[in-house]
């Protein structure tokens, strides 16, 4: 019945594709429409984030009232309370006569925020408190109204970042945050393009009354790998002004590489600070991993020193007397393994000597020192990382990692990875 339903809603909206995480947006979508709950719908932009809204009304108890889209990043900051909330005569320069907002316009209906990351703080306010109690003050009034309206929102934002900073407020993101729908970006809906690309070819094919263009097997390889920064709607625009443009109806690699260069990133300029603040966040953090792993080689050679200090020395006094300079070297000894792999570990034992006495000797690695860094999540995300980076080879990836294949295997299990 779910994918009866899901293929009803692809074909009644257009929606091109065969994804299983467009598919899972799909239904999340179909879920919540009977509800008032809100809803918050991220992804990149591009990826056509506003067919969510539309299908969470059509199938709701509001379909037969109003349905007002408004992109929050497009209205000036001086006048958006205006937009959104309405306001009376006299209120600013300019306002000769009373007007309602969309609030109270769409009254019994549906509002979708789109880029709601934008909204000035101010307006946020106000926001909440229609979220919160339904009630909302026209711009130069100090009548309360009420409205019945269910919000859903939208946004490319990193909307923890925005937070962090001071730029959304955390109260207002868990109130339109009850349920999150996340719409995939094109790069990671590689199997959908070619029916994308069939389906605007298509559609320009019959608007410029010309031969529908078509891609060699090669072509599509070469789009298939291609990042897509602008998303589906990059795809469109390379299909229109392909369609238009060239007068061979077959596509080769070499023509497409004339429209999106190889090596050469094509960034949306509306996502450009975005883009370039969260590469340059990507590269700090791994530049701390590289300081924390190069650590751990490091302590790794003293420990397999000392390893092979206790182990060759017969005098039992010897750890006795060299206490103070062991705990110099290594801080707190404790029994209790703490397995992690920003932990030390002997790098000179074998897979079967893995469970010798002397491995259980382990480095706190000074925690109050790396206390700020929540381990474990860290640690997973690494172990994803270099998974990713190796193509899911653990052997070149236990190495890279500096640990052994046996140490990664359990972590993988461990994690679920």
């Amino acid at each position: 019945m779910e994918s009866i339903s899901i293929q009803n809603i692809k074909q009644k909206f257009g929606i091109i594709g065969y994804d299983y995480a467009l598919h899972r947006a799909l239904e999340k979508a179909i879920q919540v429409a009977p509800t008032d709950i809100s809803v918050l719908v991220l992804g990149e932009s591009g990826v056509g984030k506003e067919f969510i809204p539309k299908i969470i009304h059509q199938h709701s108890s509001r379909k037969h009232h109003a349905y007002i889209a408004v992109n929050c990043g497009a209205i000036p900051e001086g006048t958006i309370d205006s937009e959104l909330f309405g306001h009376e005569k006299g209120s600013f320069t300019g306002a000769t006569s009373m007007r309602k907002g969309y609030f109270e316009g769409a009254n019994d209906g549906t509002i979708f925020l789109d880029e709601v990351g934008e909204l000035p703080l101010t307006t946020q306010v106000r926001l909440l408190r229609i979220l919160e109690s339904g009630e909302f003050i026209k711009v130069g009034s100090s009548k309360i109204q009420k409205t019945n309206i269910r919000i859903v929102a939208a946004t490319n934002l990193n909307m923890t970042e925005s937070i962090q900073r001071g730029k959304f407020r955390e109260d207002l993101y868990y109130r339109l945050n009850t349920v999150q729908i996340n719409v995939p970006s094109l790069r990671f809906r590689k199997n959908d393009i070619k029916f994308l690309f069939k389906k605007f070819s298509n559609d320009f094919s019959e608007k410029y009354h010309m031969p529908p263009v078509r891609l060699t097997e090669e072509s599509l390889k070469y789009l298939e790998n291609y990042s897509w920064p602008g998303n589906i709607r990059q795809l469109k625009n390379l299909t229109e002004q392909i369609s238009v443009v060239e007068t061979q109806r077959e596509i080769s690699v070499e023509k497409l590489k004339e429209y999106i260069p190889e090596n050469i990133p094509s960034i949306s300029f509306s996502n450009h600070n975005n883009i370039i603040e969260t590469s340059f966040h990507n590269r700090e953090r791994d530049f701390i991993y590289q300081i924390l792993f190069d650590m751990k080689k490091n302590l790794n050679d003293l420990k397999n020193i000392t390893f092979q200090l206790i182990k060759n020395n017969s005098n039992p006094r010897f750890i006795e007397e060299n206490q103070q300079l062991m705990e110099k070297v290594f801080g707190k000894i404790f029994h209790n393994r703490d397995d992690s792999i920003f932990q030390l570990e002997d790098t000179s034992k074998s897979d079967e000597d893995e469970d010798l006495d002397y491995e259980e000797v382990e480095e706190d690695l000074s925690k109050s020192e790396l206390s700020s860094f929540s381990l474990q999540k860290k640690e997973i995300e690494f172990i994803q990382r270099a998974l990713k980076k190796n193509n899911g080879k653990r052997r070149k990836t236990a190495k890279e990692l500096g640990i052994s294949e046996r140490t990664l295997y359990r972590k993988i299990k461990q994690y679920g990875l």
